[in-house]
């Protein structure tokens, strides 16, 4: 269980990097056709790219513009010496992004990346553009685990979706159906007998709008499907012949619940939590509850903030990492320009950006940068090597936004109490006190 558990979080570490690249090279733009877009799928033969690559090469030598020429035969060889580092091509495929980019201050900056995808691509491409093509990395982040829901009651339903950790309302209607009692004026039997037709025509309409909206090109586009409903309308309706049978088999619980509408659908993805272990929604949700409770009860197997949870992740404490995905922290790796020695520092963009800052916080000291990258890049690379799982929360949760907004978007599950009166910080020791009174 915990191995597919680690699993789970490496997949999702996984899919967050590649957003982070494709949202990357989509902004990148270039002058002329120098970027090149190389997609090669598995068990496609290397010799047989290679050639067409030097074909390419002596085509683009005919280019007349000397700026493009050069430009676009140097990516050309950009993405052969990359391609020279596989020997084959690897089990999901290949891909590689080569290319001069216009970066600031109208200055050229030259990008080269090349990975394995996390999953097999299927596509095969050959770009040279003034941007680099990245639809086909988004086809690897449609989630297999669609989850429908319909929630129902005698006030209206609603349609929604659930994929990974994003909740979605499809489609709601309200409606008015007579209630058990009529209010006198005609039969009790006539009353009766309009009120069942009336619920009839309801279940067929909401069995209707499923079919059109859970299923797409004669195939059920949901993995799974929750009823969920505060009355007796819910099991009419799964029961229901007029419920398309492809839509029916894919239910794996009704739910009571207590409201209907939006309200409901949180409840129901609550009340569903079991059955839906392995959505990201759910597990966000789960992961936090388990940290707040941790920091209710003050166990000291937390921690909160920058400063504590990257000196506890260098001594192996830290059992589960917790960032939120748009953390907005840099890493820079500075060097003193008196006694060689490098000081890593973690700010913000802003404050980055501010040389004298940088200054300030290395007490006046002189130093020249060595290295800068997002923090959340740098912990998605290297949170392995000491021994943590790394999750990537949002802020779609209530949990995900008390954890951006009361605690600082980074922190950690530790594996044993810190005494945090008295925690060892860059060699010295100060004193820390969490206030958890509002948790």
């Amino acid at each position: 269980m915990g191995e597919s558990s680690s699993s789970s979080n490496d997949r999702e570490v996984e899919i967050w990097k590649l957003k982070r690249l494709i949202k990357s090279l989509e902004s990148a733009r270039g002058n002329g056709t120098s970027m090149i877009s190389l997609i090669i799928p598995p068990k496609y033969q290397i010799g047989r790219m290679n050639k067409m690559l030097t074909d390419e090469f002596g085509t683009a030598s005919n280019i007349k513009s000397r700026v493009n020429r050069l430009s676009v035969l140097g990516a050309i060889s950009s993405v052969q010496q990359r391609l020279r580092l596989y020997s084959k091509v690897p089990p999901n495929g290949l891909v590689i992004y080569c290319g001069t980019a216009l970066a600031d201050h109208g200055k050229n900056k030259k990008v080269s990346v090349d990975f394995e995808p996390f999953k097999p691509i299927k596509t095969s491409l050959y770009l040279c553009d003034n941007k680099f093509h990245t639809e086909a990395l988004m086809t690897l982040l449609v989630s297999n685990e669609k989850v429908g829901f319909i929630v129902i009651d005698g006030n209206g339903v609603l349609f929604g979706s659930l994929e990974g950790n994003v909740r979605e309302v499809l489609y709601k209607y309200s409606v008015d159906l007579p209630k058990k009692h009529g209010r006198g004026g005609q039969s009790a039997l006539r009353f009766s007998r309009q009120r069942m037709e009336k619920r009839h025509n309801y279940i067929r309409k909401v069995a209707e709008t499923a079919g059109e909206i859970f299923i797409l090109h004669d195939k059920p586009n949901i993995i799974s499907m929750i009823i969920a409903g505060s009355g007796e309308l819910k099991h009419c309706l799964y029961q229901s012949d007029m419920l398309d049978g492809r839509l029916r088999d894919k239910v794996i619980k009704v739910v009571d619940i207590s409201y209907g509408a939006e309200k409901g659908f949180n409840q129901a993805i609550e009340q569903a939590a079991e059955v839906l272990q392995d959505v990201k929604f759910v597990q966000e949700k789960k992961l936090l509850n388990k940290y707040f409770e941790e920091v209710s009860q003050d166990t000291g197997k937390y921690c909160f903030g920058v400063q504590d949870t990257l000196h506890l992740l260098e001594q192996g404490v830290i059992e589960t990492l917790i960032c939120w995905e748009n953390l907005d922290i840099q890493r820079y790796v500075m060097k003193s320009l008196t006694t060689d020695e490098e000081i890593i520092m973690h700010v913000t963009a802003e404050q980055g950006a501010d040389k004298d800052y940088l200054k300030e916080k290395a007490n006046g000291v002189e130093l020249d940068q060595v290295d800068r990258e997002a923090l959340l890049d740098w912990l998605a690379n290297n949170y392995k090597n000491y021994g943590a799982k790394l999750t990537i929360v949002t802020e779609k949760t209530n949990e995900g936004n008390q954890f951006v907004h009361g605690f600082g978007g980074i922190g950690g599950l530790l594996r044993y109490k810190v005494d945090f009166q008295s925690v060892q910080l860059d060699g010295e020791e100060v004193d820390i006190e969490y206030d958890v009174s509002e948790y």
